[in-house]
């Protein structure tokens, strides 16, 4: 199969060189996601969510690390992500009005291309970070993100019971998987933006094989000097309270799963859902 160009959505920088080429042989393949859940204080949180996000339940926040093989549109390369999310709803006067997802506040990734693509097409906020594996060792799995020689982040989970296929399905179900992010292009020499809205990524789970744990989540103080340009990310989310632990998995998804897969998702009806802006 010979790549194709991709169309105008897909145009990047540098732009005289026309869009960027793929063959459609498809996305995720193999990940692994450890995600760990925490109770907040819904005032502090509320400082970091754009004005149109609520909070209509509870203030949670969702910390994961995902490690991605066999990625079909980098052609088959690997990488890993660390992020943070906030479920809440979009609040407008447009068709989107009272859409539940989950806001991301902030995108480690290891890898130029995903960053790159998350930023200009999609508006997701990817910055990089060394983000480790997942290493397992007497049912405790552990990760870290690190940058420039300083430690950002540490997860770990030990795991307490699998998944049933009624867990999975349940997980698959849930509302608010869709991701939310802000696009957002600062102007040239001056103050201001040229770019400023609120971004919908459509999301699913298509987990197939996975665990419930007891999680816990590291935050570690940095300063100007360890880390210039992200240390005031990392010191505001360590200064959110950490009122109580929720619930902790490590979950393996991809399409299509393997032929040992304990569950076996089906491929989504109609046609794929793309990125957009929130109306």
């Amino acid at each position: 199969m010979d790549p194709v160009k991709q169309p105008i959505a897909g145009m990047m920088n540098p732009i005289q060189f026309g869009s960027r080429y793929t063959k459609w042989v498809g996305g995720y393949a193999d990940s692994q996601t450890m995600k760990v859940t925490f109770l907040t204080d819904k005032k502090t949180l509320l400082k970091y969510l754009p004005d149109c996000f609520k909070i209509e339940g509870e203030p949670l926040v969702y910390v994961y690390c995902t490690q991605a093989r066999d990625i079909g549109w980098l052609a088959g390369a690997n990488y890993n992500m660390f992020g943070v999310d906030v479920p809440c709803t979009y609040k407008s006067n447009g068709t989107d009005n009272n859409y539940f997802g989950k806001f991301c506040l902030v995108l480690w990734e290891n890898l130029t291309d995903p960053i790159l693509t998350g930023r200009e097409l999609q508006g997701i906020p990817k910055i990089f970070a060394n983000i480790e594996d997942h290493v397992k060792t007497e049912g405790e799995y552990r990760t870290n993100a690190h940058y420039r020689g300083h430690k950002i982040v540490d997860m770990t989970i030990k795991e307490t019971k699998k998944m049933t296929k009624e867990d999975m399905e349940a997980i698959r179900k849930r509302p608010g998987q869709d991701w939310f992010g802000w696009k957002y292009m600062p102007k040239t020499g001056e103050e201001g933006a040229d770019v400023s809205y609120p971004t919908l990524y459509p999301l699913g789970d298509g987990t197939w094989e996975g665990v419930w744990g007891e999680g816990k989540v590291e935050w570690h103080e940095l300063t100007w000097e360890q880390n210039p340009t992200q240390f005031h990310i990392v010191n505001a989310l360590k200064a959110l309270p950490i009122l109580e632990y929720r619930e902790a998995t490590v979950c393996k998804t991809g399409w299509p799963p393997p032929p040992h897969a304990a569950f076996k998702v089906q491929t989504p009806a109609g046609p794929p859902r793309l990125w957009r802006p929130l109306k």
